[in-house]
Formats: C-alpha cells, sequence, structure tokens
C-alpha cells in the first residue's frame, strides 16, 4: 500500500543582507512600526522575553514573535573574540513563517533586519515627539547602529545636518569620510554637543553616561547602544528632567542600564505605543530608551513580504 502523497513545499527564499536591505525601506518600515507598536500595546503581538543560551565563546539569543497574520523566531549568536578572526561580532537569521499554518516563507538577515528596524524606531519616535524631521542630528558612537542610523538619516533625512562623535577622533573622522557615499551633510562634533541638534541618539556600549547635559527643550535624546544593566550612556542629570520614553518598558526594566542605574520611578515611563497613540508635549525635553524587541523584527518582516509580493 503506497503512503498518501505529501501536498508540494514551496521554496523557501532565503536572502543575504544586500537582498534583506533592499526589502525594506525605510519609510515603509516606520509606518510598518507604527502599526506593530498599537498592535503589541493590545495584545495582538506576542512578543516574550528573549531567551539567553551560552555559546562557547558567546551567546544565542532566541527571539521570537507571533501575530494573526505571520509569525517570526530571530535567532542570533555573538561572539566578541570573532573580531580577533576577522570575522563579525554577530551573526543572525529571521525566519519568517505563515501564522495560520507555519510554513516558513522566507529567511531574512538578522543583524541587518536588526540595524534597520532599530534606526528606524529612534527616527519613529524623533519625528513624533519633535513634531517633524529634525534639522540636526547628534550621532554619538561610530560602530554599526551608527552607520545604520546614518543609512536612514540619507534615506528619510537627506537636508538635515549631521554630527557625529566617536571615541576617538580617528575613528569620528575615519566615520565622517566614509558617510559621504550616504549623506551630503556629515561633520565631526570633536567635544560637546552642537547647540543647534535637536535629536542626540548614542550608539555606544559605554558603562559611564557619554551624554549628562541638562535636559533642554525642544531635544530628543535617543538611547540605544546600551542593551544590559552594567551599561549607560545617558546621565540620571538628563533622565530626570525630561519625559521617559522605551520601546519596550517591561524589556527596559531588566535591560536600561541607564534608566536603571538613575534609579527612574518606571510609572514614568510611556511605550512607544503610547506615544504614538497619545500627542506628546511638543518643546518638553524627552529621552526615548530603545531595547529592542523582536515585535520590531515582525514588522520589518511585514515590509519585506510585502516588497516580495508574499504578504497576506
Amino acid at each position: 500500500m503506497n503512503a498518501p502523497a505529501q501536498p508540494a513545499r514551496a521554496d523557501l527564499r532565503i536572502c543575504n543582507a544586500a537582498q534583506t536591505a533592499a526589502l525594506i525601506d525605510f519609510e515603509a518600515l516606520m509606518k510598518a512600526l507604527a502599526q506593530a507598536a498599537a498592535e503589541l500595546d493590545a495584545g495582538a503581538i506576542r512578543s516574550p522575553e528573549r531567551l539567553v543560551v551560552p555559546l562557547t565563546g558567546g551567546v544565542l539569543l532566541s527571539m521570537p514573535a507571533t501575530a494573526n497574520d505571520i509569525a517570526i523566531h530571530k535567532l542570533v549568536n555573538v561572539v566578541p573574540g570573532n573580531a580577533q578572526q576577522g570575522l563579525p561580532t554577530i551573526h543572525g537569521i529571521v525566519t519568517v513563517c505563515d501564522a495560520a499554518t507555519g510554513r516558513p516563507l522566507v529567511m531574512l538577515d538578522g543583524p541587518e533586519v536588526t540595524g534597520r528596524r532599530t534606526a528606524a524606531v529612534s527616527m519613529l519616535a524623533v519625528r513624533r515627539l519633535l513634531g517633524r524631521t529634525p534639522a540636526e542630528v547628534l550621532l554619538i558612537g561610530t560602530g554599526a547602529q551608527a552607520r545604520y542610523h546614518l543609512a536612514l538619516l540619507g534615506a528619510v533625512c537627506p537636508k538635515s545636518k549631521i554630527w557625529v562623535r566617536g571615541i576617538s577622533a580617528a575613528d569620528t573622522e575615519a566615520f565622517c569620510r566614509a558617510a559621504g557615499a550616504v549623506h551630503s551633510q556629515v561633520l565631526p562634533c570633536p567635544t560637546g554637543v552642537p547647540d543647534a541638534a535637536e535629536a542626540v541618539i548614542t550608539l555606544t556600549t559605554a558603562t559611564e553616561p557619554v551624554y549628562g547635559e541638562a535636559a533642554r527643550a525642544g531635544r530628543v535624546v535617543v538611547g540605544v547602544g546600551a542593551f544590559k544593566p552594567e551599561m549607560a550612556e545617558i546621565g540620571k542629570t538628563t533622565l530626570d528632567g525630561s519625559a521617559l520614553y522605551a520601546d519596550d518598558p517591561a524589556g527596559a526594566r531588566h535591560e536600561a542600564g541607564d534608566l536603571l542605574r538613575a534609579g527612574i520611578d518606571w510609572a514614568r515611563v510611556r511605550s512607544l505605543g503610547s506615544l504614538l497613540a497619545n500627542e506628546p508635549e511638543r518643546g518638553r525635553p524627552a529621552v526615548f530608551k530603545s531595547v529592542g524587541t523582536a515585535a520590531w523584527d515582525l514588522a520589518a518582516s511585514r515590509v519585506a513580504l510585502q516588497a516580495l509580493g508574499l504578504a497576506r
């Protein structure tokens, strides 16, 4: 007796970093993130706390999220010692599945998805808090996240002036030279903060604050780089004088070292979904802390599926 025939399986699309980037337009991504933020607050996206499992040389991070249309699972391996071998510190994939059938649809490059959605979350918050695109932005940091934020600024803020401050003058100059291919107005900022900077985005793995100025009306500070309790980029003086937001307040309670060190009142911290749903007090100093959630990877995956013609 012959076994019953199995239905044919569609080929799983596998996209490398360049292909993944081409599928995820920044403006489309910000719209998808706004929708995902509302769904996350309403419970329509389920995004549990990420699982951290030791590797021989680092850690494996498992981050799933599900919604009514799709489910995603991001696996990221972080191996700090890779740099000594000329290899990337982070490797990862995002598997995107149909929620109704569980069928895998596409596999995206994990670092590319993470970098693009993180930068888009920053700009979504900045635009909402300022009520406009910032005319001048200071990026503190010259690593991978700084490059993704610059790519976003080149795409959605081509007329803005971008200041950059790295760990050293050499790092800053090198970053600015390379940035010419992405944005026409990128300038080094060796010390301090430009007076006209309307947005300051910290993109470092610092353990001591790299920005600690008094809260200033009309300026939004976004903390991106510090993702462990022992890290801190934004000082207590800034935090105490600002309205506080976090993309994922639940995750921030465990990961936002800046906020934890400052001993902030968590009742003051509103979510990205709340920020987008309720008009903020424009002109008031604000800090937005980004810690990340797989819900944002799900939003990016929706944009990729749309571009591939696979969205339901």
